[in-house]
């Protein structure tokens, strides 16, 4: 869509319609004072519900006059995208963003932004409510509008979140030594086509090949670019309390998720008690059974809601419990008490290629090759070595319909001994 500087005039002079929109910005200081970051993202995401379409920042709607951007606020202005698509538009909106230097036809330059905007797979919400795109305008759906329009992308949606595209990041934002893990003697030898059979890169709405959601969670070294959400926020604490000043260590982990479960599960070790009592000989009684801990840690990373943003996989370590939240409601086919049975996943891609990720170096027995067992032994592992070492067993709790809390309770030190 108009790619040379000289199309890009001409798409100018014609103004906006259902595929383009323009928008002068104002600052005081150096925050964007307008437009209103709320309609915005209203506008942002009635674009995203409706076409792909482009945004150009800097250029006045009503006169078509290239009025552009300081240079000096160019990234206050990038800035304030990202804001707005991660923090204002549930689920986040992918975007792609480019600075551009146009020559006026009064032969000035001047400085735009343009924001492509693909055709979503899912249906946003912006501050105001659901909006699509009529023309130039939007406008806000009814509930019966937007009953059709839910079904119409639940029918048609082949694409899920985790193999959606990220229109902002490109090739080299996947790393090689993280990729090529995932060869095997019968891939293709073609470095673009085993991506792209992998799906850690995809083709967005408008045809450009980038990286999918699950190919920057397994194949970049900073996914968090990209998916802010992304990582551990990991704590301990001394006693049975949330307590900032109970706290003992505190990390947030960042990086593939391998590395970030590999990492948390380190945390746990370093962190957790070891008891001891003689029987004659010497046996070590750890606060928490690793292998469920391991278990547990590959479910939260495999299976939450990358789509909500601004909640990570929160890891909390007391004296008596290790409590883990998951972003996400439970699947529509599962209920609590079905966890142990059903095997339904949010994220189809990102389990296969956890599935397929050899396991990293840990401290503890497993004969597991790979990080994730697709046979749905994970939750009754959690379940049944915690409650062996103690005597109660894990419990797992659906807080507000948003977040998974999974509960496994520490052992009883025994009276002497305790490291």
């Amino acid at each position: 869509m108009f790619e040379t500087a000289e199309e890009l005039l001409k798409r100018i002079q014609k103004g906006e319609d259902s595929k383009v929109e323009l928008k002068s910005i104002n600052f005081q200081g150096n925050r964007v004072s307008e437009p209103d970051r709320n309609k915005m993202a209203d506008e942002l995401a009635a674009m995203a519900n409706t076409n792909t379409g482009v945004f150009l920042l800097g250029v006045d709607d009503k006169s078509k006059s290239i009025l552009g951007i300081p240079e000096e606020k160019l990234d206050i202005v990038e800035n304030w995208i990202a804001q707005i698509c991660n923090d204002s538009i549930t689920p986040q909106l992918f975007y792609r963003i480019e600075k551009i230097l146009i020559v006026t036809h009064s032969n000035t330059e001047k400085d735009i932004i343009r924001v492509d905007i693909p055709k979503s797979h899912f249906v946003h919400r912006s501050p105001g409510g659901y909006y699509i795109r009529i023309g130039s305008h939007k406008r806000e759906l009814s509930p019966d509008s937007l009953a059709r329009l839910f079904q119409q992308r639940s029918q048609t949606r082949i694409i899920y979140f985790d193999e959606q595209a990220v229109p902002r990041a490109s090739l080299e934002n996947l790393d090689k030594s993280l990729w090529l893990k995932f060869r095997k003697s019968s891939s293709p030898k073609n470095d673009d086509e085993l991506l792209r059979k992998l799906k850690l890169l995809t083709q967005d709405e408008s045809g450009k090949i980038c990286p999918s959601v699950s190919g920057l969670l397994m194949a970049s070294q900073e996914p968090q670019k990209f998916l802010p959400n992304a990582f551990i926020q990991a704590v301990c604490y001394r006693g049975k309390e949330r307590n900032a000043t109970y706290q003992i260590d505190a990390h947030d982990i960042f990086g593939p998720l391998d590395i970030q479960i590999a990492e948390a599960f380190k945390f746990v070790q370093k962190n957790m008690k070891i008891g001891a009592i003689k029987e004659p000989a010497r046996r070590d009684i750890p606060q928490f059974e690793m292998s469920a801990v391991f278990e547990a840690l590959v479910n939260a990373v495999a299976h939450r809601d990358y789509s909500i943003y601004g909640s990570k996989v929160r890891l909390h370590i007391f004296a008596d419990r290790l409590e883990l939240f998951s972003p996400g409601a439970i699947p529509n086919a599962m209920t609590i008490d079905s966890l142990r049975l059903l095997q339904v996943s949010r994220n189809q891609l990102l389990t296969s290629l956890l599935a397929q990720c050899p396991l990293p170096t840990l401290n503890f027995d497993t004969n597991r090759q790979y990080l994730m067992d697709k046979r749905g032994e994970g939750v009754p592992i959690i379940l049944e070595d915690s409650k062996r070492l103690s005597g109660k067993e894990p419990k797992y709790q659906l807080i507000d319909e948003s977040e998974l809390l999974l509960t496994i309770f520490a052992a009883e030190p025994p009276h002497r001994g305790i490291n």
